[in-house]
C-alpha cells in the first residue's frame, strides 16, 4: 500500500521493482532482478524443501511425509479421474504446477507488511505468468494431440453425429473455443488474486483513514474495515486453492481432450 499525498494507491502492491534499487541493463536489456523474480523463487524454494522434507520413504510416515503423500495422491486421483490410466505420465507436471501455484498463492497473502520496508508480492497476479504458464499447458495440449493423431486430431472440433449442415456452423464455433481456453485458463487466475488483493488494500486503507481522522465515525470505519479484512483474507486463502485446483484441473480436462478426442 503506498500513499500518494491524502490518497492510497491499490495498485502499487502490483509494481515489479528491482531489487534495492538497483537496475541492472545488458547491452540495452533491462535484466534487474525484481521482486516478482524474488517470490518466484521464494515460491519454488518453499516447495523444494516441501517436496524434500516428505520424501523420506518411512514405514511409517510422520506428518510431513502424509502431506506429500496425500498432495500426491491427490493429483493421481484427479488425473485417473479425468483422464484414465493414461493420465499418470501426465501427473508429475499437473502435480507441480497445482503446487507452484498452490505455493505462490498463499506467500502473496502473507503479513509481511507489518514488517517496515516489505510487502507481500502475489506472482499469480500477474498475466505474463498467468499467460506464460497456460499458454505451455496449451502447447503441451497440442503436442500430446497431435503426436497421438495426427491430422485426425482436427476431429476434436467436429462432434460425432452432427449434420453437415449443422457442421458448418459447429465446426468454426468449436475451433474458436477451443484456441480461446489458454487465454481464459490465464485470465481468470490473474483475474481472481488481483481482485482480491486490492480489495484487502481498500479496507486497510479504510482502517487507516478512519483511525487518522480521530472521530467517532472513523473509529466506526476502521472495526467494520477490520471485521471486512478478516473475512476477505479467509475467503482469500480458500480462493488461493480453488484458482490452483481450477488451474490444475482444467488443464487435465484439455490433456483428456487431445487423449481421448472426447
Amino acid at each position: 500500500m503506498a500513499a500518494e499525498g491524502s490518497g492510497i494507491d491499490p495498485m502499487h502492491q502490483f509494481l515489479v521493482e528491482p531489487m534495492f534499487g538497483q537496475k541492472l541493463v545488458l547491452h540495452g536489456y533491462d535484466i534487474s532482478f525484481t521482486n516478482s523474480a524474488l517470490f518466484m523463487f521464494v515460491t519454488a524454494g518453499l516447495l523444494w524443501l516441501f517436496m524434500l522434507g516428505g520424501m523420506q520413504r518411512k514405514l511409517v510416515p510422520g506428518r510431513w511425509q502424509a502431506a506429500v503423500e496425500g498432495m500426491t495422491g491427490f493429483i493421481m486421483n484427479m488425473m485417473q479421474t479425468n483422464i484414465g490410466p493414461e493420465g499418470k505420465k501426465f501427473v508429475p507436471y499437473i502435480f507441480s504446477l497445482f503446487m507452484f501455484l498452490l505455493f505462490a498463492n498463499l506467500i502473496g497473502l502473507f503479513p509481511l507488511g507489518i514488517v517496515p520496508g516489505w510487502h507481500p508480492f502475489t506472482v499469480t497476479s500477474h498475466i505474463s505468468l498467468t499467460a506464460l504458464l497456460a499458454f505451455f499447458s496449451f502447447g503441451i495440449v497440442l503436442v500430446v494431440g497431435f503426436w497421438r493423431h495426427g491430422l485426425h486430431f482436427f476431429s476434436l472440433f467436429v462432434p460425432h453425429g452432427t449434420p453437415w449442415y449443422i457442421l458448418i456452423i459447429v465446426a468454426p464455433i468449436e475451433f474458436v473455443s477451443f484456441f480461446v481456453r489458454p487465454f481464459s485458463l490465464g485470465l481468470r487466475l490473474f483475474v481472481a488474486m488481483t481482485a482480491g488483493h486490492i480489495l484487502l488494500d481498500v479496507f486497510a486503507s479504510f482502517v487507516v483513514q478512519g483511525i487518522n481522522s480521530h472521530t467517532p465515525l472513523g473509529a466506526l470505519v476502521s472495526f467494520l474495515s477490520m471485521l471486512m479484512i478478516v473475512g476477505v483474507s479467509a475467503l482469500e486463502l480458500l480462493v488461493a486453492a480453488i484458482q490452483a485446483y481450477v488451474f490444475a484441473l482444467l488443464t487435465s480436462l484439455y490433456l483428456n481432450d487431445a487423449i481421448n478426442l472426447h
